[in-house]
């Protein structure tokens, strides 16, 4: 570990190269009251009817960010077997069926590493679902957010797709690139 200590403290890049890795591994490791099943019926978001999906925490990651400002978290996404493939042909627009996954968390810094950062209390986890027909009003894309597994009110999902259409319409409406 002291090698690699080395390594990281030699350039800010190497650290920031370092925080994404730490927060895409602890996506993995992370327990969470609410990570594993299903939504319950009437824990679907509103609008749009999107539930948390069952067995998402086994998804590949699709890649990590980190959203600065006030929101000030460490996120990783994580898509199904659909959107991966569609990710890796480079494949736009994305296949009904593809469903993406973010999960979010405040980040802290590192008990055991002080210049790196890790996931500290999850703020939500964010579904988008593809599905041209249910959702041709939102560019075929249905949304849900979720604190402690429970939707957020309906006002706050009225804003999904507005900002995702204003930002990337041209990338299928999705914010995330894919790191290999």
């Amino acid at each position: 570990m002291t090698a690699v200590a080395a390594l990281l403290q030699r350039s800010g890049r190497r650290i920031l190269l370092a925080t994404f890795a730490v927060a895409a591994i602890g996506s993995l490791l992370v327990p969470e009251p609410f990570a594993f099943g299903q939504t319950s019926a009437d824990e679907s978001s509103p609008i749009f009817g999107v539930k948390i999906p069952a067995g998402y925490r086994q998804w590949e990651l699709i890649a990590p960010s980190r959203e600065a400002g006030s929101f000030d978290e460490l996120r990783s996404i994580l898509g199904n077997a659909i959107s991966m493939k569609a990710y890796r042909d480079s494949a736009l627009p994305f296949p009904d069926g593809s469903i993406l996954v973010k999960l979010a968390w405040k980040q802290v810094p590192s008990a055991e590493f002080a210049e790196a950062f890790v996931p500290g209390h999850t703020t939500t986890v964010q579904v988008m679902v593809k599905d041209s027909k249910k959702y041709p009003s939102t560019g075929g894309w249905g949304f849900g957010r979720f604190i402690d597994g429970k939707p957020v009110d309906e006002t706050q999902h009225q804003t999904c797709f507005a900002c995702h259409e204003a930002n990337v319409k041209e990338h299928d409406f999705v914010f995330t690139r894919y790191a290999p």
